[in-house]
C-alpha cells in the first residue's frame, strides 16, 4: 500500500508532506493514522527544532475523502473512539498531535485548504498561505460539523461570531482573506519557502525557551481542549450517521470530490 504521508528531517527541520497530489491530498483513514504516527515519531527525535507541514502538488489538503472513508464504516467507528489518556480520537489526534510537539509547527498552505485540511493547518502554531489559496470550514456543506480539533483551534484564532459564520456558511475564502480574519499568520508567494525560512530562524533559538513558550500559551489561552474534543464527538456522531448528512453527501459528491474540484474557485470576499 503506498504511503501518502512522508516525513524527513534536514538540519533539524522536520518536513511532513501530504503526498496524494492526484486527489488534492484528500485524507483517507490510513492517512489519518499516518499523520498521528508521524507526529509521535517526530516527538521522539532529539534532532527536531521545528516542523513544516505542506502538501505535494497544487493543494495543501482538500479535506476528508468521503468516497474512500465511507466504504469502511468500521474503520470510522474505531477511529472515532477517544483515547482516555489523551482525550482525542484518531480524527482529532491527526492534527492535534502536532500541537503537542515541543517545537514550533508551521503549515504551508497552497491551493485547497478545506475541511479536515483546514483543521490540520489550524493545529499548527503558524500558517503561511498563498494569497490565492482556497480556505473553507467545508463540513457544513456535507451536513456535519468540524470535529478534527477545529473548534478548539478556531476559538483561539477568531471571534465566536466569525467562527460561527465560517462554520455555518461553509464559505470559501482566499488566503488573503484568511490572513485578514486571523486564520492565517501571513501571506507569501511561496508558502513552503517562507515556512522553511521561519523554521530555520526559530531553529536558532533556545529549544527549551520555544518549548516553554508553547506550553505557556497553549496551557493558558482558553478552556481545556479535552472538554471541547468530547463535545465535538457528541455533536458529530448523530450528524454523521443521520439522513441529512447522507443527502448532503449525495448532493455534493461530484462537485466537491477531489476528482472534480476545479483548480480555481471564485473567492468569497
Amino acid at each position: 500500500m503506498p504511503r501518502h504521508i512522508t516525513t524527513t528531517i534536514q538540519d533539524g527541520i522536520g518536513h511532513v508532506r501530504l503526498a496524494r497530489p492526484d486527489k488534492l491530498n484528500a485524507l483517507t483513514l490510513d492517512m489519518l493514522d499516518d499523520l498521528v504516527a508521524a507526529a509521535h515519531g517526530l516527538r521522539a527525535d532529539r534532532r527536531l527544532r521545528a516542523v513544516v507541514i505542506s502538501g505535494e502538488g497544487d493543494s495543501f489538503c482538500a479535506g476528508l475523502d468521503f468516497g474512500s472513508a465511507m466504504k469502511k464504516p468500521s474503520g470510522i467507528a474505531t477511529r472515532f473512539l477517544p483515547r482516555p489518556w489523551r482525550g482525542t480520537n484518531t480524527f482529532q489526534e491527526a492534527p492535534w498531535a502536532f500541537r503537542r510537539l515541543p517545537v514550533p509547527v508551521i503549515a504551508a498552505v497552497s491551493g485547497h485548504c478545506l475541511g479536515g485540511g483546514l483543521q490540520i493547518a489550524l493545529a499548527a502554531d503558524f500558517r503561511i498561505t498563498h494569497p490565492d489559496a482556497t480556505w473553507s470550514v467545508l463540513e457544513g456543506r456535507w451536513g456535519i460539523i468540524p470535529d478534527m480539533s477545529g473548534v478548539q483551534a478556531l476559538s483561539e484564532l477568531v471571534g465566536i461570531d466569525v467562527a460561527k459564520k465560517l462554520t455555518m456558511t461553509a464559505d470559501k475564502i482566499s488566503g488573503t482573506r484568511a490572513q485578514e480574519l486571523g486564520l492565517a499568520t501571513e501571506v507569501a508567494a511561496d508558502p513552503v519557502a517562507a515556512a522553511t525560512e521561519l523554521a530555520q530562524q526559530l531553529a536558532t533559538r533556545s529549544p527549551d525557551a520555544l518549548a516553554a513558550t508553547k506550553r505557556l500559551f497553549d496551557g493558558t489561552w482558553h478552556r481545556s481542549p479535552r472538554r471541547t474534543f468530547a463535545r465535538e464527538r457528541r455533536e458529530q456522531l448523530p450528524l454523521l450517521l443521520g439522513p441529512n448528512a447522507a443527502r448532503a453527501r449525495v448532493a455534493n459528491s461530484r462537485k466537491e470530490s477531489p476528482d472534480f474540484l476545479p483548480r480555481q474557485r471564485r473567492m468569497v470576499p
